[in-house]
């Protein structure tokens, strides 16, 4: 009975943690849970809280035109604002739900969903295993036998097919195990397309521009930038040589994006925390926050370069302003906003009808509260709220990606982008992420540098526009 009571002490110590855990774990789940219940009640509560603000606004312009204090209309504007920035992303969570519930598989893993591999389940289960104790031998001789048997596997698979080994080589980056802890493990492909996944959620770069899978860092893209000649011929005319196509060598520049998720001894120790869960959401959340800065501002030393980054912007048009540099649109006050808002419109005219059709307006959050109050001449509202399901709010008629890393008003800055950013910027991810284990530096914690390599440059010029707080 003795002998017993040590086993069972430690039983009812776990449990003990499962039930508070459990309890945490529900009690996290009814403070986040939306208000609303579905995407339509979002659209229709942000069209009341938006007719508040219009009326509120008009109010406010009265008062102006009168000379009267606006304090307590700009106070109640403001938290108009925060109101429908609060449905908003509440409708975008509703609106992830439906998504996922749709997939095929969603309720049940079904025929829809790839499975994995049964080399691939064990190779998983032998890293998170080595994450809770490297120091186990075999936890760490399972890690490089479920390497090498998934090794096998790929192998076997490529020499069967031709097309299979193509893709296997870039599967096999992804996932087969380095040669020792001092270079890292390769994350298994799931937690790996887990976090890039969580990634793309995260950056809203991401979300609108071009994004190549490359197997190297010296990736080059020719672009075409006028295009090839073109001439029309009637039946026996001689055929003029056409002039040769203008072509443009865009090269992204990369840099390692590392995050660095931290756990204690304990948590690490205990059967019901999550590794798998906690690393992948902690290593998508920093590495997103941080490709997201990159991809607007990163100056192209071991990062990307931003499309904000490159060559000064200049008011030069597209026929005579030199590749590589975007075009400005002055908003007319040396540290304002523009007060007439057909420079707006200038914008969105600047560039050509190619790429309007995929264009969108880029800024923080800040920026478009302020467009929010501007009207056209007739009166209505330029920036409109959603009025379907899974559409976006627009301004002038096109949609808003909101980046919080885009800069806010100030003299000589540009915070307010406009155009197709998936023709006009390039983000490249080399494949493969990797994992290292740090116990050493911080005694009683555990560190795990997670990291992958992104580069990012402007592709197309002509297809974004900016604006410039400047007079011209």
């Amino acid at each position: 009975m003795s002998r017993n009571r040590p086993m069972a002490m430690l039983m009812a110590a776990h449990f003990a943690a499962f039930q508070a855990k459990a309890l945490a774990l529900v009690t996290y789940e009814k403070r986040e849970e939306p208000s609303l219940k579905s995407v339509a009640e979002a659209l229709d509560k942000i069209a009341t809280a938006f007719d508040e603000y219009k009326k509120t606004n008009d109010e406010r312009i009265e008062a102006v035109k009168k000379g009267l204090p606006t304090g307590d209309f700009e106070a109640k504007l403001a938290k108009i604002d925060s109101h429908m920035e609060a449905l908003n992303e509440q409708k975008a969570k509703l609106e992830k739900m439906e998504t996922k519930l749709a997939r095929p598989g969603a309720l049940g893993g079904g025929e829809g969903e790839k499975r994995e591999s049964q080399e691939e389940l064990a190779y998983k289960s032998a890293l998170l295993d080595w994450i809770r104790s490297p120091s186990d031998p075999e936890r760490r001789d399972s890690l490089h036998r479920s390497g090498k048997e998934l090794k096998k596997l790929q192998k076997r698979a490529a020499e069967d097919d031709a097309e299979w080994s193509k893709m296997l080589e870039t599967r096999a980056t992804q996932t087969v195990v380095g040669t020792g802890s001092a270079g890292g493990f390769a994350l298994p492909k799931t937690i790996e397309q887990t976090i890039a996944r969580l990634s793309v959620d995260i950056s809203p770069i991401r979300q609108i521009a071009t994004v190549r899978t490359v197997g190297t860092t010296d990736y080059h893209e020719l672009f075409d930038v006028n295009g090839t000649a073109f001439e029309w011929l009637g039946e026996g005319d001689t055929r003029n040589q056409t002039n040769t196509s203008d072509l443009a060598e865009i090269v992204p520049t990369f840099g390692m994006a590392s995050a660095k998720p931290q756990a204690s001894e304990e948590s690490l120790d205990d059967l019901f925390f999550d590794v798998e869960g906690w690393l992948t959401m902690a290593a998508a959340e920093a590495i997103a926050q941080g490709e997201g800065a990159a991809f607007v501002s990163g100056n192209g030393t071991k990062k990307p370069t931003g499309f904000l980054a490159g060559p000064a912007p200049v008011a030069t048009a597209d026929a005579s302003r030199a590749f590589g540099t975007l075009q400005y649109i002055a908003s007319g006050a040396a540290a304002a906003l523009p007060t007439d808002p057909n420079v707006f419109l200038d914008m969105v005219y600047a560039v050509r009808a190619r790429y309007r059709a995929n264009a969108r307006w880029v800024c923080s959050k800040l920026i478009l509260s302020s467009l929010r109050k501007y009207k056209d001449t007739t009166g209505q509202y330029l920036w409109q709220p959603s009025v379907a399901s899974g559409q976006p709010a627009t301004f002038n008629g096109y949609p808003i990606t909101e980046a919080e890393d885009m800069p806010t008003v100030a003299a000589n800055a540009f915070p307010l982008a406009f155009g197709d950013f998936k023709e006009g910027y390039l983000i490249a991810d080399r494949v493969g992420m990797r994992i290292t284990r740090d116990e050493i530096t911080t005694p009683g914690f555990v560190k795990f540098y997670v990291r992958k390599r992104v580069g990012g440059k402007l592709r197309n010029t002509q297809a974004i526009k900016l604006l410039k707080i400047a007079t011209s």
